[in-house]
Parts: structure tokens; C-alpha cells; sequence
């Protein structure tokens, strides 16, 4: 192993410390200027080659390993995530550095963020042991921003004039065991499309519902014929998740409305899938539609496509937890999880993976963990040492197997 659990020991102060400050002032979306300006200080000094995003207070950091390379030579490199933005969430911790801003880091990407920072550390100091290139993606607007894809189309994964090999990241998870490494080749996390219906009829007096086109009644068929649509239709192997969460129609009892409109999201773990989704869904509630004289206008948009871990890569991933963790903390997850992530875009791109840190509170029995997003989520940020040298590891081993 070229990091070991003493690069861990020695990092976590700086680490902890870093983490908290971030936690202490989180940012939503695309524009974190405090962020962006906390990173770029902590980087300072590594010698590492800094862009800036012109779309987003994105920051982009390569390192340049000391490989012997002839000129007109393929460089190898290997790129490492970290999410930075928070969410709209009051905090409810009572934790000593808590948010009191509105913000909160309640899906943990402060201790991605400082656990990033931590592996540029770990890798900068190692790079005359380093045969080719580090991308290190500090990335504002996951939750919901499209801030992968915005940086994509900057440019990060050309930043250092390579093709990459492989991208890795790391997500902690407040309910799941402290220090557990958890991934899986292949499907890991779901995609997430929104299915748009507005129902289109002719309102009139609700004693007197044959002089009218009931959109509500239309919809309400909609929708249990969407669920029976893909219980019947698609694999259970493969499975699809439709949940109806928003329904308007209407505002007074004694009265039918010209429109009833309805928002489903939908959770699906392949591409192929997702794209029959996208054609079948809006085909089966226009038609049902027009079975009743009405029109539907239908929109169907996936907004992050499901993560899907290269193959070689998961099992890397898997076996450098092992190795550095023991075999007792890494779990091959049988199933995907129904979250959705954007890190899906890079491995869109390129091969890689993608993965779950366990960081339940050891202080806390488990019936009282609460899970990522929840405004009393907590984070044990004693494995952030161990978060940076697993990526760490990951980035110098692919470099040594390029």
C-alpha cells in the first residue's frame, strides 16, 4: 500500500478542523463563494495546477505526477470527486459548530469536500511515487444543480490534457455503520426522471358531471394506471419506483375545473429502462386522455441518469477497502441504492466507481442514527483520515496498474 492508517492518524486534526468550518457555513447551489475560497486556501502551498469555474464556483485542481514520460506520450490520469454545496435545511443538531444560516450540511459533502482535500495532501506529498496525473473535482450543485454536468462542459475532464482512466468518489452515509466501505459493480444508485402531466378538459357544474370533461377523474385513472403500467410491463429484476407527490385539481367541491396537473418522480437503476420510460409513460397517459375526450400535455425529463459502476472498477474499489480496512468493513451490497446522484455523469463519461463510507455516530446506539437529509443528521468525522487515504489509494494504484 503506498497509504497507510498513520497517514490517517496524522491527517484527521487538520482534517476535523476543516470539515467543521465547512459545516459551520454551508452554501446551496452553484455559487459558493465561501466555500470555493475555504478550499482554495487549504490547497494552497501543494503545488497543484488550480482552475476556477466560470459557470459555477466550481474549483478544479491537477496534480502532476513525477512519471517518466516521453514527449507526444498518453499521460495516465485519474480523477477524484468531492461535493461541496448543502441544502435548505434548518439545522437541528445542537452540534457546537451547527449551520445557523438557513443551510445545512445534512448529506455530508463538508467531510467529502475536507476528505478530498485530504487525499490531494496524501497524493501531493507522494508525487515523485506517482506515474501519471491526479484530477481532484471539487464540485458545487449536486443537490439537484446539474453542477457535474456544468463542469463537464468546462472542461474537467480534460483538465490535464489526458484522457482519464477512471473517476472515484466516496459518499458518507449517517446510517449506515461507522467506517463500513459499501458499493457494488454495476446499477449502485437510481436514476431520477419527473413525469409533468396537465390534464386539459372543460369545467362545469360538479351535479352535472356528463355536460363536462372531468380532468380530475382523468388524472386520478392516470395515475393508477401508471402503477399498474410498470408492475405488469417491466421487470421486477430491473425494477421502476413512480411516486405521485404533487396533485392539484380543482378548488371548490361542488365544481369540475378545466385542469388537474400531477408531478410523479420516478426511480429506474438502467439506461434502457429509463429510455423506455421516457417514451411509454407519456404514450400511455395521452392515450387515456383521449379515451375521455381529453388532451394531456406530458413532459418527461430524467434530470440525473442512474449510477452505474464500471465493472473492474468496483472491484478495485472493493479490494483497496479491503486491503487497507480488512474484509470484515467492506459489504457487497446486493442491491442499488433508490437515491439519486450525479457523480452518474462522469461515470457516463468514464469508467470508474462509486461507493458509501458508513458514518453513524459511534456515540449513538443505531436506532437513533437518522439518514442523510434529515435536519438531525450527524456525521462521525473521525473517518475522514480514512476517507482521504482510500482515495488516495485508489488514485495511485490505477496510476501504477496504467
Amino acid at each position: 500500500m503506498v497509504f497507510s492508517s498513520a497517514d490517517a492518524k496524522k491527517l484527521l486534526p487538520e482534517l476535523v478542523s476543516l470539515r467543521r468550518r465547512l459545516h459551520a457555513q454551508p452554501e446551496i447551489g452553484l455559487q459558493l463563494p465561501r466555500t470555493q475560497e475555504t478550499v482554495l486556501r487549504a490547497l494552497d502551498g501543494l503545488g497543484l495546477e488550480i482552475h476556477t469555474g466560470d459557470a459555477t464556483t466550481s474549483v478544479t485542481a491537477v496534480l502532476r505526477g513525477k512519471g517518466e514520460h516521453q514527449p507526444g506520450d498518453t499521460v495516465p490520469t485519474v480523477l477524484l470527486r468531492g461535493d461541496m454545496d448543502g441544502l435548505p435545511i434548518i439545522e437541528q443538531t445542537e452540534l457546537p459548530y451547527a449551520s445557523v444560516n438557513g443551510a445545512m450540511h445534512a448529506c455530508g459533502h463538508d467531510l467529502h469536500t475536507a476528505g478530498l482535500v485530504g487525499a490531494a495532501r496524501l497524493l501531493s506529498e507522494a508525487r515523485n511515487r506517482l506515474p501519471g496525473d491526479v484530477i481532484f473535482m471539487f464540485q458545487p450543485g449536486e443537490e439537484g444543480y446539474n453542477g457535474a454536468g456544468l463542469m463537464i462542459d468546462e472542461g474537467v475532464l480534460e483538465a490535464a490534457g489526458n484522457p482519464v482512466l477512471a473517476a472515484y468518489g466516496v459518499h458518507v452515509a449517517a446510517d449506515l455503520p461507522y467506517g463500513k466501505v459499501h458499493s457494488k459493480p454495476g446499477p449502485l444508485m437510481a436514476a431520477f426522471s419527473v413525469l409533468d402531466v396537465t390534464v386539459r378538459g372543460r369545467g362545469g357544474h360538479g351535479s352535472r358531471p356528463y355536460t363536462a370533461l372531468d380532468p380530475v377523474q382523468t388524472a386520478a385513472e392516470m395515475i393508477v394506471a401508471l402503477q399498474s403500467y410498470i408492475s405488469r410491463r417491466f421487470d421486477i429484476f430491473d425494477p421502476v419506483v413512480l411516486t405521485v407527490g404533487d396533485f392539484h385539481g380543482g378548488s371548490a367541491a361542488n365544481v369540475i375545473p378545466d385542469i388537474a396537473r400531477f408531478r410523479a418522480g420516478i426511480r429506474s437503476f438502467s439506461d434502457e429502462v429509463t429510455a423506455r420510460l421516457a417514451v411509454e409513460l407519456p404514450n400511455l397517459v395521452s392515450h387515456i386522455a383521449l379515451g375521455h375526450g381529453l388532451v394531456a400535455d406530458v413532459n418527461f425529463s430524467t434530470d440525473l441518469p442512474a449510477t452505474i459502476n464500471d465493472h473492474d472498477e468496483a472491484i478495485r474499489y472493493l479490494g483497496v477497502a479491503g486491503e487497507m480496512f480488512g474484509e470484515h468493513r467492506v459489504e457487497l451490497m446486493e442491491n442499488p441504492r433508490a437515491g439519486s446522484e450525479d457523480f452518474s455523469r462522469i461515470l457516463h463519461r468514464v469508467p470508474g466507481a462509486y461507493g458509501h463510507l458508513g458514518a453513524a455516530p459511534r456515540d449513538l446506539a443505531p436506532e437513533d442514527w437518522v439518514s442523510n437529509h434529515s435536519p438531525r443528521a450527524r456525521f462521525d468525522d473521525g473517518v475522514l483520515g480514512e476517507h482521504a487515504t482510500f482515495l488516495a489509494e485508489l488514485a495511485a494504484r490505477r496510476l501504477a496498474d496504467a
